[in-house]
Order: C-alpha cells, then structure tokens, then sequence
C-alpha cells in the first residue's frame, strides 16, 4: 500500500479525507490556467508552501519523476500527491477533481460546434485556429530554448521536424522519439545529479512491476486487439492510449499525435480539430482534456459524451499506469546518467515534432491571408512578450476573427 505520510505538516495531522482531497483538487481544476508549466506552479503554492505536504526537494524529485515518464507532467504529479495522501482512492480522485472541470467544457463545447456550428458567428471558429498557432508557437519557442541549448540539440529538432513532415505517420513519430533517444546515449552528457529528498510516496517493487506490465500489455495488446476485433470503439481506446503513452513533454506535444491519429483517418475534421485545440487553450486543468472535445467530435459513434468520456479515460490510462510502477524505481533511474542523457536526446526530438506539426496542420490550415498572419503574429507576441494569459489571448483571437470577417 503507498505510504500516507509526507514531510511537513498538514493542518490535519492524519491527512484530509477523501472528500476534503477531492474538493482541493476540484478548487485546482477550475483555476488552473496557463498550461502545465503554471500548473506546476499552483500546485507548489498549494502543497510545498501552504499545505506542507511535501518538502521543496521531494516536490522537484516528483517534477522530475513526472517529466521523465511520457504523459502529462502536471496531472502525474497531482496523481502522486493524490496517492501519498489517500492511496490508490485518493489518486483517483485527486485526478478527477484537477480534470473533469476542463473536460466537461470541452465536451460541451464540441457538443454546440456539432449541433450549432453553423449558426456560430463568422470567424468564431477561424480565430480560434489562429490562436492556436500562436500557443503551438509559444511553445516550440519556449521548449526550444530550454531542451535544445546546444548545436546537437539543435540539430536533432531540425532532423526531427524532418523526418515527420516528410513521413507523415503515428509510426514516423514513435521512430524520431527512439532515434531521439538513442542519439541522447550516443553523444549528450548530462551533469552530475543534485542531492535530493525521498520521494513521500512508497509502492513496493511487486506492484510497481505489475502495473509496469499492465503498461507494456495495453501498449502492445490494444492495437492488436483492435486489429482482430473490427470496431469504433476499440480503436478509439487504442489510438487514444497510444497518444497518451508516448508524449514526452506532455501539454502541447500530445498535438502531433492526436492529429495523426484522428484527422487522417476521417474521424474528426481538420478544422473542428484546431478550433477545438484552440478553444482547449482557453479552459483551466491538464491540455490531455483536449481528448474529451475530439471524442465528443467524432464522426459516427461512438461521439458526444460516451466518445468524449472514453477517449479521456484512454489517453490518461498510461499515466496513471506509469506514475504508479515507476515510483518504486526512481531512485535508481534518476542517478543514472545515461537515463537522463536519453531523456535530453528525446526532449529534443519531441520539439521537433511540435515544430512539424506547427506548420501542418496549425499553421497552413489557420493562416489563409494577410489579415490571419498579422493576427497570428499579434497573438504570439501577446504571449511570449506582454505574457498575456493564454485564455485571454484566445478570447480575444475569436472576438477579432469574427471583427476581421468581410
């Protein structure tokens, strides 16, 4: 069983009940704008300094635990805190109070497009995808400065960008993820690792390896399983899991994948898939949420709120799987340099692939003429160097489309 203690006080000394964790999370969930970044923000506010359940080096070790694994970073790490507190419960609950905010929005959200798209204001939908290119922007801009910092680097996101414009496929994306990998092993040497506090969560070996295992069979069962058993549904739990197991980065590097997965194969169209991103953007909680408006979206059943609940349980079943097998093994991991050195070669791959995707589908699907390129260019600038807040940035993308429209 995890562990329930931490370091550091709680103003109830034996931990808060499940309802009370739930609440606090829920509390997260419908403020946490920003992204994942600023997630990780609040959630130091809340637990290292106002709540004390974590001392300042646990709270980095967990960062960087969640940034290791694939998935989304800050739900993994409100996940783990959820487990230190309540057990395998207050993991559960800990992640449905920090997402069903965002998700149901977003289900809503895709419910009107599909059900009132038409009668939407002109441009509505149109701002809304230039505003995602100035996210997406954002963030190869941002991820770029920090993961590439050196020629290597440099050249591995160019090569990797590449690669996937050129081979245009969920395999292409996985194959530039373990070059990205393996060249990290080859030729990147990382720095001596900091001293460090334990981790205030305990799983033992045994369960970590179980759930590890639960891991590899969905990751390699599901796709054959939907290879043998012809259905919407078991491929929608395939593809969405596969996305949701193989994100490094977490955030907006899910968008590459997600595109390749569901507007190739028709399920979803190109521009409801970025108008949707987009509108993602402008919801507090994790962007995976995302998940929820594109299985609402889909064309055929199953859509609306059955497609847009299983492709959210989908896309975060691997984090939840691997948040909780990877602990009992971190403390081994994270003072092996040739893990890290293969992590910096995959982090640098992974912003190759938002670089990609960019330019296709965000930028050439978005930008149609002067008018969207200087609003693109405005919203970006919005962001990175006036630091707006990505939903008003969003907000008022929209309010100008509609505004720009002939």
């Amino acid at each position: 069983m995890p562990s329930t203690t931490a370091p550091g006080h709680d103003e109830n000394p034996n931990g808060p009940s499940l309802g009370a964790l739930f609440l606090i999370f829920l509390r997260l969930g419908c403020t946490s704008f920003g992204g994942p970044v600023a997630h990780l923000g609040y959630f130091r506010d809340e637990f290292v300094l106002r709540r004390r359940w974590l001392g300042e080096r646990a709270y980095a070790d967990l960062v960087a635990l969640c940034q290791f694994l694939p998935g989304p970073a800050s739900s993994q790490v409100g996940m783990a805190i959820g487990l230190s507190r309540g057990g395998y419960a207050g993991l559960a609950l800990a992640w449905c109070g920090f997402t069903l905010p965002s998700a149901v929005a977003l289900i809503l959200f895709a419910l009107g497009v599909a059900r009132w798209g038409d009668s939407l204001p002109a441009g509505l939908l149109d701002g809304l995808k230039i505003a995602a290119v100035a996210v997406v922007a954002q963030a190869v801009w941002g991820m770029g400065r920090s993961l590439c910092p050196d020629p290597l680097r440099i050249a591995l996101m160019i090569g990797a960008a590449a690669l996937v414009s050129l081979w245009s496929t969920a395999l292409a994306q996985v194959a530039v993820i373990l070059l990205g990998g393996l060249v990290g092993l080859w030729r990147l040497r990382p720095e001596a690792d900091a001293a460090h506090e334990a981790l205030p969560v305990t799983v033992s070996r045994r369960a970590g390896l179980i759930w590890l295992a639960l891991f590899a069979a969905l990751l390699v069962g599901l796709p054959l399983l939907a290879e043998v058993m012809a259905g919407r549904t078991i491929e929608l739990i395939a593809a969405f899991s596969r996305a949701g197991a193989l994100v490094f980065g977490g955030g907006h590097v899910v968008l590459p994948l997600l595109q390749a997965e569901v507007v190739p194969t028709g399920w979803v169209e190109n521009a409801t898939f970025l108008a949707g991103y987009g509108a993602a953007q402008a919801v507090p909680g994790p962007l995976f949420t995302f998940s929820a408006f594109l299985g609402a979206s889909l064309n055929g059943e199953p859509s609306g709120w059955l497609g847009g609940s299983i492709a959210l349980l989908a896309i975060f079943a691997p984090s939840y799987l691997l948040i909780v097998g990877a602990l009992p093994f971190w403390e081994g991991l994270r003072r092996s340099r040739r893990t890290r050195a293969a992590l910096m070669g995959i982090n640098a791959a992974v912003v190759g692939l938002l670089l990609a995707a960019l330019y296709d589908p965000v930028w050439t699907s978005a930008v149609d003429g002067p008018a969207a390129f200087m609003l693109a260019v405005a919203a970006f600038f919005a962001l990175v160097t006036w630091r707006l807040p990505p939903w008003l940035v969003v907000l008022g993308c929209a309010l100008l489309g509609v505004l720009l429209q002939p």
